[in-house]
């Protein structure tokens, strides 16, 4: 068996590369992606503390769900809002989407 620490460095190197493509990419569609990575990080620590803690109980589960449906939502209007504003603005370059500013 597989020991929680594994699973637990796993999600923290995934959440930890998902952090660094939201920081540094200046892409709109590579920041989507690396917040995808980051929900799936969650999603590796819900379902092995679920895994670990009490199996009979199915919370662990029902919040991995739960993540994934906010995550394919988060994913549908991120890419209709780029889809626009590249329609619009010809770019996805986060620094030059300035539609809020005066």
């Amino acid at each position: 068996m597989i020991p929680l620490s594994w699973y637990l460095v796993l999600s923290a190197l995934l959440f930890s590369i998902g952090l660094f493509g939201v920081l540094a990419r200046r892409n709109a569609v590579a920041i989507l992606l690396g917040i995808e990575l980051m929900l799936n990080a969650v999603n590796i620590n819900l379902a092995s503390f679920w895994r670990y803690g009490n199996p009979a109980q199915m919370g662990g589960q029902v919040f991995a769900i739960v993540v994934f449906a906010v995550a394919a939502a988060e994913v549908a209007v991120g890419l209709a809002l780029i889809i626009s504003i590249y329609r619009r603005r010809k770019t996805v370059l986060a620094e030059e989407i300035d539609l809020m500013k005066w």
